[in-house]
């Protein structure tokens, strides 16, 4: 039996119909007046069915001997949708098997374990319970999905999946002295995919604030998985002292476990697998007595504060919500593999100025196929003790002191990790009976978890005439991932076009389509789209304030998407003054804007306006914008405009890659307030080679926080005025940008 399998012992005995009342209810008058009843070892069992518009309220106390029980007719088969939510407030209280989704929290928690701030729970336990995709509509509307107050609670065994909005996943919360040396425990549990925010906010966990970090959680996070947790820098953000962070996976995450505030946490027996992935990084270290030690780290290409391993530099004095400076920190025992970076002292500038002290580095092993991962020191080590650490693979000329080479070969183990071939060295690196935890072996265990996967082309190919309307009609009958496939010809759409669904609309390089409508396409919640071997034309159009090609929807969207634009040609978009291709709103955010092979002529506006997040909170419209082998010509305003305004240096982004294109009067229009060709503002990762510019206004590079990485290189610029590289933050002076075998004839030279 199910419960049998997931419940303890002495639960089964004391729950049985003999020992307690098992309260069957149908509906939520039923629900509440059952739990006015709730003592000892009662049950309430939920038939099974939808249950919209469920705050859900448990007030009682059961015992260690006799808890109480909230459970679905069938795991699994009870889905509470709209808006709902679950408070718990008392002692020795179980719910378990319910499925959250289709809905939202009308509150700031999905699940609270407290009723009221002065009702908590204690030693109560939340277990199988799922969570998926159940986040408010507006992304930058914030919620907690799990909130944990009072002490010796367990979340375990649960399965949370696709928060989009702005919020910590699961939050521990040390408000009060009654949630305070909580013993909390938090095991078991599967945390998939979070897509990217593109705001601060985005953790996956967080233990504590920095107003209350300097009090004592003693939290243990144990044998749970994270799997494509991409919020933020942050994955587990500790933020208070004495936890336990053990045994966990943490495969393919962007960012890292850091210990943000707080002292004497350890960090123990965690193996992160980031597969090649972009920022997939290890731990953090900032504060006091912090211990890491029998970690292994695989695959992961993070840099800077998401590095494999980071020792962070602090500020002298300072407050608790900012740098601590690192003592007494014990970093030992661990395995960096194939991984891109070691970042010691990180952070320092002239705030942050006071380096690592009284601490040890000792019997870690650092390898890779280019000599191990590079070794970044920014400030003075010497208050770390480095000693009896390994290398295998090619010495670095900035290798610390203290880390020697190993004559011998890395050999996969059964275990799935590498280890040194030579047993001589077994006391280095990581312990060999590391188990990493697999993904069938957490979460309920009766609900499937989501594949990874490009949602194009995963569906049906639907073949679609020449016409007027038959495009709109196609789209709006097909299903996720369908192609629709068109002929030679041309397609008239009278209506803008709504995508819900991952579309992709393919051509012969012969076909047309028409719009009569200020939009072609309009990306709502839940779509993408992917354009190929196309002709656009928008001579139809009608003059209308924020004509585009494609736009997003006016309402905030809650899904990330991408756009994909392939072989195609748009041309004739000049019925008013800001003509746009791609133009993205308020509260959008799309993973992935790719343009290549592909021809713009005659348009008023952009290619790609991204630009809405304004308000410099550190958002932004895209992660990924990649442009490559494309033409472009008499284009009224700058090609792209991306913007990222604030000081949060929470996120990745944006990324921008321009290469092997061909720009002909662009940004020239007297209407173009830019006065630039290509504007990013706030952008962290710039990549412009190999393209030809002619009588174009100029590229212009704003750098705002962090340490931005911009290279342009190997360009040709005719009549086009050099690149321009403005610095809002850094006070440094030198030039933080790599501008290299660019060319300019005598005309572009300003």
């Amino acid at each position: 039996m199910f419960w049998r399998a997931i419940l303890p012992l002495t639960l089964i005995a004391c729950t049985s119909p003999a020992a307690a009342e098992d309260y069957r209810v149908s509906n939520q008058a039923e629900f509440f007046a059952a739990s006015k009843k709730l003592g000892p070892g009662d049950i309430i069992t939920l038939t099974d069915g939808t249950w919209r518009d469920f705050e859900i309220m448990v007030s009682a106390k059961g015992t260690a001997e006799k808890p109480i029980l909230i459970r679905p007719e069938t795991p699994g088969k009870v889905i509470i949708s709209g808006k709902s939510n679950l408070r718990i407030g008392g002692q020795n209280i179980i719910v378990t098997g319910l499925v959250f989704k289709n809905g939202y929290s009308p509150t700031g928690e999905v699940i609270s374990f407290r009723r009221t701030k002065s009702d908590l729970a204690y030693n109560s336990r939340v277990t199988e319970v799922v969570i998926d995709h159940f986040s408010k509509p507006d992304r930058y509307d914030d919620d907690y999905w799990v909130g944990i107050y009072g002490k010796g609670n367990r979340f375990d065994h649960n399965h949370l999946v696709g928060k989009t909005n702005k919020g910590v996943t699961v939050a521990v919360r040390l408000d009060s002295e009654e949630s305070r040396e909580n013993n909390h425990r938090i095991d078991h549990n599967y945390f998939g995919p979070r897509p990217v925010l593109g705001s601060n906010g985005g953790e996956t966990l967080r233990i504590g604030t920095s107003t209350y970090s300097m009090f004592d959680s003693k939290t243990v996070v144990e044998d749970n998985y994270f799997d494509r947790c991409d919020g933020e820098v942050e994955i587990i953000s500790v933020k208070s002292g004495r936890n336990i962070i053990r045994r966990n996976v943490f495969a393919e995450s962007s960012g890292t476990l850091t210990l943000r505030h707080g002292d004497g946490n350890i960090v123990e027996r965690n193996v992160f697998l980031g597969n090649g992935k972009d920022h997939s990084g290890g731990i953090r270290v900032i504060n006091k007595d912090q211990i890491v030690r029998g970690n292994y780290m695989e695959g992961l290409r993070g840099s800077g504060f998401s590095s494999a391993l980071t020792i962070m530099n602090g500020v002298p004095n300072s407050p608790v919500y900012r740098y601590v400076q690192v003592s007494g920190a014990v970093i030992e025992n661990n395995s960096i593999v194939d991984s891109s970076y070691v970042t010691l002292a990180g952070g320092a500038d002239a705030e942050r100025s006071a380096p690592p002290i009284d601490s040890i580095m000792a019997d870690n092993l650092f390898s890779g196929g280019d000599g191990g991962p590079e070794f970044v020191i920014e400030d003075d080590i010497s208050g770390i003790k480095i000693a009896n650490n390994g290398l295998i693979g090619e010495m670095q000329k900035n290798l610390p002191k203290g880390i020697i080479k190993l004559p011998v070969e890395l050999v996969r183990a059964e275990n799935g990790l590498l280890y040194p071939g030579n047993a001589r060295y077994t006391g280095v690196g990581a312990p060999r009976d590391l188990q990493p935890i697999g993904r069938d072996k957490v979460g309920a265990a009766w609900y499937p978890k989501p594949a990874a996967g490009n949602r194009f082309g995963m569906g049906t190919k639907q073949a679609v005439l020449p016409g007027d309307g038959r495009l709109e009609a196609a789209i709006a009958a097909a299903q996720d991932g369908d192609i629709i496939a068109l002929a030679d010809g041309e397609y008239m759409a009278s209506k803008t076009i709504t995508i819900s669904k991952a579309i992709t609309v393919k051509g012969t390089g012969n076909t047309k389509l028409l719009f009569d409508r200020p939009a072609l396409f309009e990306i709502a919640e839940g779509g993408s789209l992917r354009l190929e071997s196309l002709n656009i034309d928008g001579k139809l159009a009608p003059d209308s304030v924020g004509n585009a090609v494609i736009r997003t929807s006016a309402f905030p969207m809650q899904s990330n998407f991408r756009i994909e634009l392939d072989n195609i040609v748009v041309s004739d978009l000049t019925v008013n003054k800001y003509f746009d291709v791609i133009k993205l709103g308020k509260s959008a955010f799309a993973d992935h804007i790719l343009i290549r092979d592909s021809s713009f002529e005659d348009i008023s506006g952009s290619v790609l306006m991204a630009a809405a997040e304004t308000e410099d909170y550190g958002q932004y419209n895209a992660e990924y914008v990649d442009i490559s082998r494309s033409h472009f010509r008499n284009i009224g305003g700058p090609v792209a405009q991306i913007y990222r305004g604030g000081r949060d240096e929470s996120t990745f982004g944006p990324h921008f890659t321009l290469i092997k294109s061909k720009f002909e009067n662009i940004g020239q229009n007297g209407n173009n307030l830019t006065k630039a060709s290509v504007l990013l503002h706030g952008v962290q990762i710039t990549e412009i080679s190999e393209n030809e510019f002619s009588g174009s206004a100029p590229l212009h590079i704003i750098h705002t926080v962090g340490k931005p990485s911009t290279r342009i290189a190997e360009n040709r610029f005719s009549e086009t005025a050099k690149v321009k590289v403005e610095e809002l933050e850094y006070k440094g002076g030198e030039l933080r940008a790599i501008l290299e075998n660019n060319s300019y004839n005598e005309k572009g030279v300003q």
